[in-house]
């Protein structure tokens, strides 16, 4: 009798959820309306940046913090798709970070283009084939990912929104026993280095442009295993060998949402910049100076070789704050009288 009194609350608390989740879509569709007018995207990071950090302040628990993050994006993407269905472009296969990475941030109920590299993620936004882009741009052990900094040098495109995702591999393939060859892309090598060499040291090591690509190699080898996500064992039809192989516990992955606008203030935000200087004593120093002077905090910086002169090089620097805010202007004035060259890749939600 208790179980069932039990679950007549739980259906009665089903029934509110249902009626306010409805709603919450009519509602959705009137907003839907007034940004048709104006001609206004249906997807507003900063808006839903907004929405979840007031309700993770406002839980209370038991639900975590991450399970609330996970039904709230869902709703999110259910509500935003009643206009029409967002096109996401992302370094595919399916089951790749890349992929998963999207799926965080835009959720189930968005139209998913893959993309067979970086650059290419670039270009179908750049053609307007979709309207937001994913790409990875730096991880927590191995840094920056080189390519995805290069691109912004060329593109027209900006930065609106930000996602990091907790990086977990496994070895993944059909049999357990005499493996000979492991296949992964170079950056999941790196990162399991101890875990390989400790456990599997004498197989050969195959690089793969994705751990997609990895996985379906696998498929096909029958002394073959792959490292990547668990979730390519659902996809591909693989077994999980081991879990987890990555060296370090703490293995976080950055990932940036590209498209031809930025976003507006959030309240909690970070800038991206890209620059150049005319290389003499000092100038750096000169640079950062013009952050601390405004009291400007600076989370990111990395140098690339220009590849047009030997020995130039141009710096990628995340700073928090959004760019409208008057330290952050008073900060970029000072640091255009030094730049030879300088770029606003934009301003978007900082990620928790």
């Amino acid at each position: 009798m208790e179980l069932k009194k039990l679950r007549e609350d739980i259906d009665k608390i089903d029934n509110q959820i249902l009626n306010l989740l409805n709603r919450r879509v009519n509602k959705v569709l009137k907003v839907s309306k007034l940004k048709q007018k104006k001609s206004i995207s249906s997807y507003a990071p900063e808006r839903e940046a907004k929405i979840l950090r007031r309700l993770r302040a406002l839980n209370k628990g038991p639900l975590s913090k991450k399970d609330l993050e996970n039904i709230f994006r869902e709703i999110l993407s259910s509500c935003r798709s009643q206009r029409s269905l967002l096109k996401i472009a992302y370094l595919g296969p399916q089951g790749t970070f890349t992929h998963l990475a999207a799926l965080k941030k835009f959720g189930r109920k968005s139209d998913y283009i893959v993309a067979e590299s970086i650059e290419d993620v670039f270009d179908k936004v750049e053609r307007d084939e979709s309207d937001y882009g994913v790409v990875p741009i730096e991880n927590s052990t191995e840094g920056a990912i080189n390519y995805t900094l290069d691109m912004f040098l060329v593109s027209s495109l900006n930065i609106c929104a930000e996602v990091v995702i907790d990086v977990s591999h496994s070895l993944l393939g059909s049999r357990g026993r005499k493996i000979k060859r492991i296949y992964s892309n170079p950056e999941v090598f790196a990162q399991c280095r101890k875990w390989i060499s400790g456990s599997l040291k004498e197989a050969e090591l195959i690089s793969t442009a994705s751990t997609a690509v990895a996985a379906r190699k696998t498929k096909s080898d029958k002394q073959g295993a792959c490292i990547g996500n668990k979730i390519l064992a659902d996809i591909y039809g693989l077994k999980v060998l081991a879990s987890p192989v990555e060296d370090s516990t703490s293995n976080f992955t950055r990932f940036l949402i590209i498209s031809k606008n930025d976003s507006p203030p959030s309240g909690k935000d970070k800038t991206s910049i890209l620059f150049s200087v005319k290389d003499r004593v000092g100038v750096l120093y000169e640079t950062l100076s013009a952050f601390r002077k405004n009291n400007v905090n600076l989370t990111k910086i990395e140098s690339r070789p220009s590849k047009i002169k030997p020995w130039e090089y141009y710096f990628f620097l995340d700073l928090e704050g959004h760019r409208v805010s008057p330290s952050i202007q008073r900060s970029l004035k000072s640091l255009e009288k030094i730049c030879v060259f300088l770029k606003i890749l934009g301003s978007y939600p900082r990620e928790s």
